[in-house]
């Protein structure tokens, strides 16, 4: 048991440091690049919607497990240390998730758009 505990608190770290990146995106002292890379992996983090789906066994987490921690990895080394304390701060006294619903709404049209290309895709492989 002991094991499985200590996966959930890196797991607690992990999500407190993708809110610690969300702040970072936030702040002005943040360079452009680091905020374009965080913003795609922040976005990634918290949509329902991942590049492998969970369900398929083993790979379903695969991306859960390795690409956002490798993506942290990349961006906490982009931004500057004591931007990335105080964003830390933040994110240790945070209440309850922070929301943007320009940024769903980006993420829902991409899907869609994604979907509809999907669909006319098949319909043209049919018809011919």
């Amino acid at each position: 048991m002991k094991m499985v505990e200590q996966w959930r608190q890196k797991a607690r770290q992990l999500k407190l440091e993708v809110y610690a990146l969300y702040f970072a995106c936030r702040d002005p002292r943040t360079p452009w690049y680091a905020k374009t890379f965080a913003v795609v992996l922040v976005a990634y983090a918290f949509s329902p919607i991942d590049l492998i789906p969970d369900p398929i066994p083993v790979l379903g987490h695969l991306d859960d497990f390795v690409l956002i921690p490798l993506g942290v990895l990349a961006v906490r080394a982009m931004i500057p240390s004591a931007v990335l304390a105080e964003c830390r701060d933040k994110a240790n006294t945070l209440d309850k998730k922070p929301r943007n619903w320009v940024a769903a709404g980006v993420i829902i049209a991409i899907w869609v758009l994604i979907a509809t290309v999907g669909v006319l895709w098949a319909i043209r492989i049919v018809s011919n």
